[in-house]
């Protein structure tokens, strides 16, 4: 049963009963269950569509890093390839400084052997 509580709306004369005295009927009011499982369901979408939202963010930045990873991976093997080419080139510059190189005659063709 729903609690009342009567309260006078005019100020109490002191220690007296005065006639048509007005009073108001006050009820508590609460929440149906209804309404508290419609609360409830809304609460856990709302907190639901954060921990997607938030998922997804974490998914995007992966993809990101994997990219930088990739660029990063590439990057390094042209580095090797420019070093294995600046090697080659260093060593035919070398050569062709040398003393004993240029103390070399320059190959000819003398003939073919013929079977």
């Amino acid at each position: 049963m729903i609690s009342q509580t009567y309260v006078s709306r005019r100020e109490p004369i002191a220690n007296s009963f005065v006639r048509n005295r007005n009073t108001v009927r006050h009820t508590k009011r609460s929440l149906g269950s209804i309404s508290q499982v419609v609360i409830i369901g809304m609460l856990t979408l709302i907190f639901a569509l954060i921990y997607v939202a938030e998922g997804t963010k974490a998914t995007s930045f992966d993809y990101e890093l994997s990219s930088v990873e990739s660029e990063i991976t590439e990057m390094n093997a042209k580095l090797e390839d420019l070093s294995v080419e600046k090697a080659r080139l260093t060593s035919v510059a070398t050569a062709k400084n040398s003393t004993v190189a240029a103390a070399m005659d320059n190959a000819t063709v003398t003939g073919y052997v013929a079977e």
